[in-house]
Order: structure tokens, then C-alpha cells, then sequence
């Protein structure tokens, strides 16, 4: 996956069947079913692949229990059907993780065990796991630093847990391979249209140098998440609000605060949400919250009552409660929540539901959806294209597609099994150059080779590229990215062909940022 590869391609293309705007986990999902359904596709992103809601998620793949709790049933069949797929289909950015819910009063063990034993069957052949009662002790065991006075004992489930950005790498470079043309870092300044009014193009700019370029397409997708109305009304400036913006809120600690490999659920907090603390990549992931915000932003902040919010809670529950001197990174995200008929409606009752709609020039957007369903939100838009006829569309075949690193017998241990079968290639370059097998902190195994992999073959083009989606450090520890920002800028300027100045202007602008993932209010 090589960027000026693509550029080359966009510039000598004629046409294209298909041009998706968002390379999150919506666009990237259009694309890869459009693809698979035989249609040639470029798909466009502002900024990197996942850099918005789609780098920021729980790290769940999941039906929601917390769906079925209000009576979403066709949701949570939905969404099982596809974590059992992705899981399939991406064993390397996958994984089953069990979860403790912490019993307090007889009537939360039938509510919940009974509840998970519908979300169990409701997974049928696809399921991962069994709910089962575990005892006091055995939830102590589990979970160390759980409070034992008045605990009953807990219910014990499974669920599927992902690397949201990893995954998001994927899938580009999967849609590279099938001879889509994927792009980063290429927003969209105008929307082409015909005589008629009718969409035929997008023209883009190239975010890193200014370049314009002219893309032919005979239908058009708008898959922009939080920001689906900037396009809609690059469309037809009277367009009406689609979206609701909430933000999501995660703390990152030390794994020691859980004490065991097992994730915690804790079912109802004080807003009526349900809070998890998951074991992810050897540290602790805290949240997540739901605020309703008006403005979409790019790079979101979590506020002080949400932090609040989450250590609360976790220090009703834990004997060591974490503190804010304790948060290795804080990170927000904002869901693309589509707006309810009715007013009024608190976000965590707004369906995580997607839908997809046509505008008079035939602009589609998709709107609202979540992770786990990226790929069933990919074939429904599709469909909607094909219901307009504007192209010839195959049947979708993208459950079947293997994403790319899939492990072919080649993968390797430890923190590089998350590039799958990339892994030994990486390993290669380590052979070719001992040097490239240094650390770049001593906390984290990450190795200089990975940095020159990303950049030669994931589109990795700043630092931020390499630290926040494709390493995930800074999600987990934003100190320690601002210490190895150095090393990754100097090993990118040599693979880059660049100078000292866009090294020493890469070092200022994610210390910037990184400081932005450090609690400092």
C-alpha cells in the first residue's frame, strides 16, 4: 500500500464506479464491499485512516448487552453475526476476552444470568462462549482488587476485543490488494456535478503538499462519521442536521489496577450506562462515558467530569481506586449517532443503529452505525446503490474476504501477532539490518523496524501515523510517545526522503498533540 502508487492512479483513471469520502470503519467498509461486488473503487480520506471515532473505541467487538437490555433484539443478532465474521476473517487484530460482572444482590444474578444466556443463544453457531455463576472466590481470583464486601459472586461471559486502528490499516491495505485506490491525508474541497445536478466526482486536495485532482465516479459515498454534515451540505447547503455527536471518554492505566487477565463489567452506573475496565495490549482500558456534544472536532478531549465520572465509578468497585496522577493517556471519541425522530432522547438510548440515505443529487451517506457492524453497514450502502442503478453491482462477498495480515501458518508471538502474517517480513528487515532491531523505549518492545515497515507499506507519512494508529503507544502511555517521537521522526525522515525542518516541525507538532492524552486540569 504505497501512496504515490494511488496519486499515480487517481491522476490517469478515467473513471471510477465508485468514489467513498471517509476512511474510517464506515468508508473502509463501502469500499471493501463495493470492491467485492466488482465495482472499481478510490476511497479518500482528510486525515489518516481511522484518525477520528474509529481510533477510539472500547476496543469491543460485541452484540450489547446493553442493547438487549432495551430491546434492541435485532441489533444485537446483527451485530453477534458480525463479530463472529470479523473474528473469522482478522484473527491477528481479534481476540475472545472474558468479562466478570461483580454480583452485589440476588436479583442482578437472575437479571444478568439470565440475560447473558440470551445473548448466548442469540449468538448461535458463531457463540465464543458459555456464561456461567462463578463463586466469590473465584471472582476474586479473577479480579484481585475487586471490593469482596457484599459480593455474591458474579457472572462470567465472553465477547470478541479488537485493535480498532490496527484493523482499520487492514482493511485499506485489503482494499489495496482487491485494486481499490485508498487514500490518506486527501480531502475533498467540492463535490462534481453534472448538468442535471446529479454527482459525477469529487475534487481533492492533497493535505500534505496542496495538490488539486479531479476523481471521475459515476455514483458517490459519503461516509464521513461525526463530520457526514460538512458533506451534506457541500451538497445542498439547506441540508438538515443527520447527526448527534457524543462523545466517549477512556482512561488508560497500569494493568495492576485489575490484576488479572480478565476484563470487568460493571452493569449500571450512576447515568445507567454500564462501564468496562479490559486488559488491552498489557495495559488497563477504563470507560467509556456518553455527553452529548454539539460541535464534531477531529481531535475531541475528554472533559473533567468525565474523567471524574470514571474514576468514581471504578473506586466503588475497586480496593486500589486509581487516581488522575495515575492515567498513563486519556483519549476521547465522538459517536455518529444518527438523530432520533423524537427529541429529547438521552445518547445512550439512541439506537447504535445505522442507516443510509440518498439525496436528490444522489450523494449516499451513511449514517450513524458502530465498529463491529462496519461490514454490514458496507453491504447495505451498496445495496443502495445498486437499488439506483447508476452501476452494475455483483453479489456482496466481502463475508468471506480474509483480511489482510491473516496468519497463514507464518505469524509470530508476543506484540508482533497483530501483523499477522506481515510479522516475519518485519523480522526480515531485523535480519537484513541488526540495527532496525533496537527499541524505541524501554518500556515497550516496538523496534525501529516497524517504523520503517509502516512507513514503506501502511501510508504511514507523520509521526503521529506511527505512534497513535499503528503502534496504538500513544493511546497507551503519552509520556513515553513524547520520548520516542525523536527516533520515529528521524528513522521517517530518511524512509521519507525529507529534510531537517519536517523533522523538527513533525517533533513540535506531536509533542503538541500528545500532550492533549496527559491529564493536566
Amino acid at each position: 500500500m504505497k501512496r504515490s502508487e494511488c496519486i499515480k492512479k487517481i491522476r490517469t483513471e478515467k473513471e471510477w464506479d465508485l468514489a467513498v469520502i471517509g476512511g474510517g470503519a464506515s468508508g473502509l467498509g463501502v469500499a471493501l464491499d463495493a470492491i467485492s461486488r466488482g465495482l472499481s473503487v478510490v476511497l479518500v480520506e482528510k486525515a489518516d485512516f481511522a484518525k477520528g471515532t474509529s481510533s477510539r473505541s472500547t476496543k469491543l467487538l460485541h452484540g450489547g448487552v446493553r442493547y438487549l437490555a432495551q430491546g434492541d433484539v435485532a441489533l444485537v443478532y446483527e451485530a453477534l453475526k458480525e463479530r463472529g465474521l470479523m473474528m473469522k476473517n482478522a484473527p491477528h487484530v481479534t481476540g475472545k476476552q472474558s468479562f466478570v460482572i461483580p454480583i452485589y444482590s440476588f436479583w442482578d444474578r437472575l437479571k444478568y444470568g439470565v440475560g447473558l444466556k440470551v445473548y448466548d443463544l442469540m449468538a448461535g453457531r458463531l457463540r465464543i462462549g458459555k456464561s456461567t455463576w462463578i463463586s466469590k472466590k473465584e471472582v476474586a481470583d479473577k479480579i484481585p482488587t475487586i471490593k469482596q464486601k457484599g459480593l455474591l459472586g458474579g457472572v462470567m461471559y465472553y465477547d470478541g476485543q479488537f485493535d480498532d486502528a490496527r484493523l482499520a490499516i487492514n482493511l485499506a491495505q485489503t482494499c489495496t490488494n482487491l485494486g481499490g485506490c485508498i487514500l490518506n491525508y486527501m480531502g475533498v474541497v467540492n463535490l462534481k456535478k453534472d448538468e442535471k445536478g446529479f454527482l459525477n466526482g469529487v475534487q481533492v486536495q492533497d493535505q500534505l503538499n496542496g495538490k488539486f485532482y479531479e476523481i471521475n465516479a459515476k455514483a458517490v459515498v459519503n461516509a464521513t462519521g461525526v463530520f457526514v454534515d460538512e458533506i451534506l451540505r457541500m451538497d445542498n447547503p439547506a441540508a438538515s442536521k443527520s447527526i448527534r455527536p457524543s462523545q466517549g471518554a477512556h482512561l488508560v492505566l497500569d494493568i495492576s489496577f485489575l490484576g488479572g487477565k480478565d476484563a470487568l463489567m460493571i452493569p449500571e452506573t450512576s447515568d445507567g450506562r454500564v462501564l468496562f475496565g479490559i486488559p488491552w495490549h498489557n495495559k488497563l482500558l477504563l470507560g467509556t462515558t456518553d455527553t452529548l456534544r454539539k460541535n464534531p472536532k477531529i481531535e475531541p478531549r475528554a472533559l473533567s467530569q468525565e474523567i471524574d465520572f470514571i474514576l468514581e465509578t471504578c473506586a466503588g468497585y475497586l480496593t486500589k481506586p486509581p487516581t488522575r496522577d495515575d492515567v498513563l493517556s486519556v483519549f476521547a471519541g465522538l459517536r455518529p449517532l444518527a438523530v432520533p425522530k423524537g427529541k429529547g432522547a438521552p445518547t445512550k438510548e439512541i439506537s447504535r443503529s445505522h442507516k443510509v440515505t440518498v439525496a436528490d443529487s444522489h450523494l449516499i451517506s451513511i449514517i450513524g452505525g458502530k465498529w463491529t457492524t462496519f461490514r454490514r453497514m458496507g453491504e447495505d450502502t451498496v445495496d443502495v446503490l445498486a437499488d439506483l442503478n447508476l452501476v452494475k453491482v455483483l453479489k456482496s462477498t466481502s463475508e468471506n474476504i480474509k483480511m489482510h495480515g491473516f496468519p497463514n501458518g507464518r505469524s509470530m508471538e508476543g506484540h508482533m501477532a497483530i501483523y499477522g502474517d506481515d510479522a516475519l517480513s518485519i523480522q526480515e528487515l531485523i535480519d537484513d539490518d541488526p540495527s532496525l532491531g533496537l527499541k524505541l523505549h524501554p518500556n515497550f518492545l516496538n523496534t525501529k523496524a516497524e517504523v520503517v515497515w509502516m512507513v514503506r507499506n501502511e501510508m504511514a507519512v507523520k509521526v503521529e501515523d506511527v505512534l497513535a494508529r499503528r503502534m496504538r503507544i500513544l493511546f497507551l502511555d503519552a509520556k513515553a510517545t513524547i520520548q520516542m517521537c525523536p527516533e520515529v521522526s528521524k528513522i521517517m525522515r530518511t524512509e521519507l526522503d525529507t529534510d531537517e525542518e519536517w523533522e523538527n516541525n513533525e517533533n513540535k507538532e506531536f509533542q503538541k498533540m500528545a500532550e492533549k492524552y496527559l491529564i493536566t486540569f
